[in-house]
């Protein structure tokens, strides 16, 4: 029979899975996912394996907790600069920013990143969690293109198209960095296609 796991109740015990929720963020990270095993995680938490298992069925349960962290962390900036759009701004400065922020998050993450996009590849349920990432952004960035008065057909098809050019600027930039590309000039060229597509 299935050992049940126990949600923490009391702050020593809440703080103690946080703790190995970090832990294993960290070691996902360096070390890749399946490279850690759960007794890495219990050390650098500072916990015995046993209060792992406590508080976690396995490693992949430990792995969605993870996957959580890492969806806040990447999709909120973009969101919290969505949510809070100046009055008056252009296609033209919203694409730029918003493309600055894609590239600080890769960069900021990308050891994570190529680890859990890699994962979905070949774990469903890792696979939706990033499908409903796409669609809560897709459905707010409309919500809020509407609210600048921005009038086009297909608009959510066009926010997602979007979404996926931005993304392969920011992978370009970040990961790949061809030595006989100008991505300043890619960047550019970026904006235009995004400012037309919306246009």
């Amino acid at each position: 029979m299935e050992k049940p796991v126990r949600e923490p109740k009391q702050q020593r015990s809440i703080d103690k899975k946080e703790r190995i929720i970090q832990a294993a963020y960290e070691l996902f990270s360096e070390k890749g996912y399946y490279s850690t095993v759960t007794s890495d995680i219990a050390k650098r938490a500072g916990v015995s394996t046993g209060i792992v298992y406590g508080y976690f069925s396995d490693k992949r349960d430990i792995l969605f907790y993870v996957l959580k962290i890492y969806i806040r962390e990447t999709a909120s900036p973009v969101m919290d600069y969505f949510g809070a759009l100046p009055e008056g701004i252009t296609l033209k400065e919203l694409f730029e920013r918003v493309i600055a922020l894609t590239a600080s998050i890769h960069r900021k993450n990308a050891n994570l990143h190529n680890i859990l996009h890699s994962l979905a590849v070949v774990d469903e349920d890792i696979n939706a969690e990033f499908l409903s990432l796409e669609k809560h952004v897709t459905y707010m960035a409309a919500e809020r293109f509407r609210a600048l008065g921005v009038r086009t057909d297909n608009l959510e098809e066009k926010i997602h198209v979007a979404m996926n050019l931005v993304q392969s600027y920011a992978h370009e930039a970040i990961y790949d960095k061809h030595d006989y590309l100008d991505y300043g000039v890619m960047q550019s060229a970026v904006v235009d296609l995004l400012i037309k597509l919306f246009e």
